[in-house]
């Protein structure tokens, strides 16, 4: 059995204090856990609310960007179906339309080939000098009349609106596709007599829109994702992410699964979440369609894009993973204050029982005139104390009374002692004066035994003056010891008065 140390075994507030921490302690622990399950159920929601917040935010803030450029082209366009026949001044309307909108960093406007007759391809491209990322809207304007290594022609950005008729964007161009940088593009088909002749594009950098929605930080370590139809990175913010790879290359270099499903979910247009480990952390992911605004007279296909916001672990239950630590120091911290303000109030409470014990100390050892302070408290320590205040004073009284009693025979018993021995002294003396008076008898009692044993023996032969001896002989020793009878009588009657007078 484990056996508490002395000093919590003897003291008596200790104890206390600690009985009463103990269960405080249980019904902290109790409260604790009710507390951290239902609260890490309301983080869990409030999560996925600010979640599902963000991407809807982040949602509307590309979705802005794309509806900019979007109308920006669209109000030029209506304007240049009125002068299809005035090629140079395709230019000025690709100029303004990269003068006039922050977001677009390069404008096209294409025809099929001999649409103009004199020339076989025909392109006005004007774009911002530089990296647009690194550009401002006061940047010079290049024009060109080519675009990457490949005829426009053999192009997706002219290829697809050319087979459909319909206004598309296209995914992100990458490497040889473009010049400088990775790039998405909204293209616009030209209608001449109900006829596809062309195709106005605008070009959206890539690196400026992960820039402008991953200035919105989710979170101090998350951030936005937009992931094209093919798994190709529009948002993100590594740049080489956005240059070169798409979200699949990352499992081929051996990612962890967990980064696959979370892409296949992403790109198959799904909506939920899920938690993934990267560079040795978990990681959760937030995704949904990017689904755009439906505004009056845009075009509304589905681009099949997929927009997410992801966090780390420690982003999101960081705070609650700490709430434990912070929660269990604070109430060490207050237990242990607990305990030693109960410790206080107990010994406080307690002291008279100590000054009781030291007095019951003190009695035990013979000091029954130790004095017990009075009390005015009402409680069962004062009641305890006002009783054994009176216990040492009746015992003090049955004591100081024994005392006394003690004394009285103490003196008693001294004089009956020299009662004893006086009464044995005379008892000494009696039998020293019997002895005395007795041995006196005997010459007497030897002289009249011997005057009547002549008496006897010769009462023939013996003559009368000689027979009167005899007898007078006898006579006088008779009358000696009658004479010892007589004092022996009266010595005796003599001490039977004192004794009656003693007593």
């Amino acid at each position: 059995m484990l056996k508490l140390p002395k000093i919590i075994n003897k003291t008596l507030s200790i104890r206390l204090s600690l009985m009463v921490v103990c269960e405080i302690a249980l019904l902290l622990l109790a409260s604790l856990v009710v507390m951290f399950h239902f609260s890490s159920q309301a983080l869990r929601q409030e999560a996925m609310f600010n979640a599902e917040q963000t991407l809807e935010g982040t949602v509307q803030h590309i979705d802005n960007i794309l509806l900019s450029m979007e109308q920006s082209a669209g109000n030029v366009y209506w304007d240049m179906l009125n002068h299809l026949d005035e090629p140079e001044r395709m230019y000025t309307y690709s100029r303004e339309l990269v003068k006039c909108n922050p977001y677009i960093v390069g404008c096209a406007i294409v025809f099929k080939p001999y649409y103009y007759k004199d020339r076989e391809l025909f392109m006005a491209y004007v774009h911002r000098k530089g990296n647009s990322v690194m550009t401002d809207e006061d940047s010079e304007l290049i024009t060109s009349e080519t675009f990457s290594s490949k005829p426009y022609t053999e192009q997706v950005w002219y290829t697809e609106p050319m087979k459909t008729g319909h206004t598309y964007w296209t995914d992100p161009l990458k490497n040889e596709n473009t010049e400088d940088e990775a790039l998405t593009t909204f293209c616009l088909p030209i209608y001449d007599k109900g006829e596809c002749v062309g195709v106005l594009a605008v070009d959206l950098s890539i690196g400026l829109l992960s820039q402008i929605v991953l200035d919105v930080k989710p979170s101090p370590h998350g951030y936005s994702i937009l992931l094209g139809r093919n798994g190709s990175f529009i948002v993100h913010p590594d740049p080489e992410k956005l240059s070169h790879e798409t979200v699949f290359t990352q499992t081929e270099r051996g990612a962890d699964p967990s980064v696959r499903e979370a892409a296949e979910a992403m790109v198959a247009g799904e909506t939920g979440s899920k938690s993934f480990r990267m560079n040795n952390s978990e990681w959760y992911v937030f995704y949904k369609p990017f689904l755009r605004t439906e505004v009056p007279g845009r075009s509304m296909e589905n681009l099949k894009w997929s927009v997410g916001v992801i966090y780390p672990e420690d982003d999101i239950f960081g705070n609650y993973n700490r709430l434990p630590y912070y929660v269990l120091g604070i109430a060490i911290f207050g237990l242990l204050l607990f305990f030693f303000l109960c410790r206080w109030v107990t010994h406080r409470r307690l002291q008279p029982l100590l000054l009781l014990s030291d007095s019951a100390k003190r009695i035990a050892a013979g000091h029954y005139d130790e004095k017990v302070p009075d009390t005015n408290r009402g409680d069962e320590v004062g009641l305890l104390q006002d009783h054994f205040r009176r216990m040492q004073q009746s015992l003090e009284a049955h004591v100081t009374e024994l005392k006394q009693l003690t004394d009285t025979l103490q003196e008693r018993g001294k004089v009956l002692r020299d009662a004893y021995n006086r009464a044995q002294e005379a008892n000494r003396m009696k039998t020293s004066f019997l002895h005395h008076m007795t041995n006196q008898m005997i010459a007497p009692s030897a002289a009249i035994k011997e005057s009547v044993a002549h008496l006897c023996d010769n009462y023939h032969d013996v003559s009368l003056q000689e027979a009167d001896h005899e007898v007078e002989v006898i006579q006088q020793q008779s009358k000696a010891i009658i004479d010892l009878v007589n004092t022996l009588i009266h010595t005796a009657e003599s001490e039977n008065r004192k004794e009656a007078d003693d007593e």
